[in-house]
């Protein structure tokens, strides 16, 4: 039988609204402490964020060869942005995972035109980041907590669409394990649709190469007219 999940909130610190993810399992695992982050706060989790996305995105299917002088400067966009949010799940005083959202009039050129084209107005996106999460970390819900941490921030901001785009490999690839599963049923689970017609491209080096290559990333939409479930 599934082991029940229960959620506690907890007083929160000026600036930063925490809340408690507790998994009553046998083992009585630790709780996973939320904590959500706007503009300068950010700051504070800089480092971790950063060395954080280059271990998760090394796994497949990004294969991301990163340094930290560019996770900086990528997330300083962030900090920079009052509207802006970091969702971090933390055990202890470590950060063990952390997701990442933004106006996307704030975001980096290469997002912008595939969603302008398309007929978007680039002032109604609310655009998605990253989910990245320690394995160890996962299959305790905290992806879904980083989906509705973001669409409620950007519901506040009164945006009407959330996005983000994700890469896709071939299914031959040869790096891919035969344990990869797709995250996809958790992305549509949480109402996004995976568009095909929308498709841009984005350059980093893979694992053990020296030159950027250029990805095939498909974008996945959400329209927030609705209320939230």
């Amino acid at each position: 039988m599934e082991s029940a999940v229960r959620l506690a909130i907890v007083a929160a610190r000026p600036g930063i609204n925490r809340h408690t993810i507790r998994r009553m399992v046998s083992d009585a695992s630790p709780a996973i402490r939320i904590e959500r982050a706007t503009g300068a706060e950010i700051e504070r989790y800089l480092d971790a964020l950063a060395a954080l996305r280059i271990a998760v995105f090394r796994e497949y299917p990004y294969l991301y060869e990163g340094s930290l002088a560019y996770e900086h400067e990528y997330l300083a966009s962030y900090a920079g942005s009052p509207a802006s949010l970091v969702v971090v799940a933390c055990d202890g005083d470590r950060v063990v995972g952390a997701s990442t959202a933004l106006p996307l009039t704030r975001h980096s050129d290469d997002v912008v035109p595939p969603l302008a084209l398309a007929g978007f107005d680039p002032a109604s996106v609310y655009y998605f980041g990253e989910s990245v999460l320690e394995p160890a970390y996962r299959g305790r819900g905290l992806g879904g907590r980083f989906f509705e941490e973001r669409e409620r921030r950007a519901r506040e901001l009164g945006f009407g669409f959330a996005v983000f785009w994700a890469v896709e490999r071939p299914a031959d690839h040869p790096l891919r394990p035969a344990s990869y599963r797709p995250p996809g049923g958790l992305w549509r689970r949480h109402g996004f649709e995976r568009r095909p017609d929308l498709v841009g491209t984005f350059a980093w080096c893979d694992i053990g190469q020296t030159e950027e290559t250029a990805k095939p990333m498909v974008f996945w939409v959400k329209s927030l007219a609705r209320p939230a479930r």
